[in-house]
């Protein structure tokens, strides 16, 4: 296999060019061919099959496995092209090149990965909809669509009309997760979340499948352990089927990157439920688990639960109880639970408070956390916003500030925290609301600015939701994506006028003046 590989999917790629050598990831370039074969495989699915609900629930579980920090297991991903080729039959081993770079136009290259990363990002949260029992055929059957496009279509227009239907799409997947994760855990309730550590041994939860840790939860509750949560699972904290459980303690560190010092204090076994894992150091590599699409060469993976049955997670819990209990990191609270139901029975007192101009405007600042020190700029940004602003946050991104901004207006959290990135959902459902509630014709004349944080491909599919839902005049950072052309770009600035951060204030400035 040729040592070199191109990949430029997410916000870290190598001086936002392309990783060649190996991935800022961590991925190897053995393992970045294996994902390019694997999506030259279920772009072939997409055109020799008709669309059906196992191929398409197959599609999302694989585009899954490809998403940034979920999958650097090359036994593993070799057994899913397994698969991927008995579903392909006798059009596995057609002449069609793999890789981004096959495709020689830039604009066409650039508008393929757009739709693609779209896809991996819907594929994510139907994936997590799915294992609670949600479904949706139209959405299998769009990725059968939209891989085969990405694979053969060669017109422009055409292209960008796929980009923005994977933004309806995308909507409809993340409605749907909502009512999975509703049905089956209740609507998240305003809960404060202990950051501070007990004096028991414990599990570290972290990724976003909320199953995992109901099950976890179930079957650890005589342990005598207890189970924190990190990173994009500490919305688990504010639902009331999860919440209900005493050994739930609290929520252990901050977001994804900062992993590899704080899995080291930790003490306990480490559950990676789904994408979000970081190369393993030797500190913590004896007690950390994977399940679900993530893997890691020489981790213990859970094995997918079998019909009707949950996962088997006694082998975590037998080496949680012969652990220390984790380190103090810190020893504070975390207030969170802000999603759309529960906003919604505060839209009174919200209404009340613009009108009296106690809230000018409100700072949708959700989306991704990452290494790059330029992220420094969004804790910036919320630090220096005008006490009559309101941050509505979700996903990762949060990290930099909800534990920063700490006072209220008219007993309102200034940080309103809706839960995981899925849960930008939420945050639209409220921007609509309030469009409702005060009468207007665009969305656009809301007081509501986007400063939003990008990293990978979920975040895509998230940004191709707030296109299709028609939000304009939004900043992406801290970099633009690699993955957009220059012209593609321009298109994209000029239609919705998306535009890059700049520095703090100066765009505080903008924000509050509605530009």
């Amino acid at each position: 296999m040729n040592e070199r590989m191109f990949c430029f999917q997410c916000q870290e790629t190598c001086r936002n060019t392309g990783c060649t050598l190996t991935g800022m990831c961590g991925k190897k370039a053995e393992t970045a061919k294996l994902m390019d074969e694997l999506i030259r495989q279920l772009k072939l699915i997409a055109i020799s099959k008709t669309p059906d609900k196992e191929s398409g629930r197959f599609i999302a579980r694989s585009l899954f496995m490809t998403i940034t920090n979920a999958n650097f297991d090359n036994e593993t991903l070799k057994k899913q092209l397994e698969q991927a080729t008995e579903l392909t039959g006798d059009t596995a081993n057609a002449e069609f090149p793999a890789g981004v770079m096959a495709c020689k136009d830039e604009n066409i290259r650039s508008l393929r990965e757009l739709l693609t990363y779209g896809l991996k990002g819907i594929a994510a949260y139907a994936e997590h909809a799915a294992v609670l029992g949600k479904e949706d055929e139209s959405v299998y059957k769009f990725f059968f669509k939209a891989l085969k496009a990405a694979a053969t279509e060669e017109n422009a227009d055409t292209l960008t009309a796929l980009v923005m239907e994977a933004g309806a799409i995308a909507v409809r997947t993340m409605a749907l997760l909502d009512r999975a994760n509703t049905e089956n855990f209740g609507d998240p309730e305003i809960t404060i979340v202990k950051t501070g550590v007990g004096n028991r041994p414990g599990i570290l939860v972290s990724g976003h499948d909320l199953r995992d840790i109901k099950e976890l939860l179930e079957q650890s509750k005589d342990a005598g352990i207890d189970i924190y949560t990190h990173s994009e699972m500490l919305p688990a904290h504010y639902y009331p089927a999860l919440k209900k459980y005493p050994h739930l303690y609290g929520n252990y560190g901050n977001s994804w990157h900062l992993q590899n010092h704080e899995f080291a204090s930790f003490n306990g076994p480490i559950l990676m439920t789904s994408n979000c894992i970081t190369p393993v150091p030797d500190s913590y590599r004896s007690r950390i688990f994977t399940t679900g699409p993530a893997g890691y060469p020489g981790v213990p993976h859970i094995a997918d639960r079998q019909a009707g049955k949950a996962k088997d997670f006694s082998a975590i819990i037998e080496l949680a109880k012969t652990c220390q209990a984790p380190e103090k990191l810190e020893d504070g609270t975390i207030t969170g639970g802000f999603a759309h139901t529960q906003v919604f029975a505060l839209a009174g007192k919200i209404v009340e408070a613009v009108k009296s101009g106690a809230i000018k405007r409100f700072i949708v600042m959700a989306g991704c956390d990452g290494r790059h020190k330029e992220r420094s700029y969004y804790a910036e940004v919320a630090e220096n916003l005008p006490p009559d602003t309101l941050i509505l946050t979700a996903g990762c991104a949060k990290y930099r500030y909800n534990k920063l901004v700490k006072d209220d207006i008219a007993g309102i959290p200034r940080v309103l925290d809706a839960g995981q990135c899925n849960d930008c959902y939420s945050l639209a459902l409220i921007a609509l609301k309030l469009k409702e509630v005060f009468g207007v014709k665009d969305i656009n004349e809301l007081p509501i600015s986007f400063d939003i944080a990008w990293y990978e491909q979920k975040a895509v599919a998230v940004l191709l939701a707030l296109l299709h839902l028609g939000f304009k005049n939004i900043r992406l950072g801290p970099t633009l994506p690699a993955f957009l052309s220059p012209d593609v770009a321009a298109i994209l600035a000029k239609t919705f006028d998306i535009k890059g951060i700049t520095d703090p204030q100066t765009d505080i400035n903008a924000m509050m003046s509605g530009k």
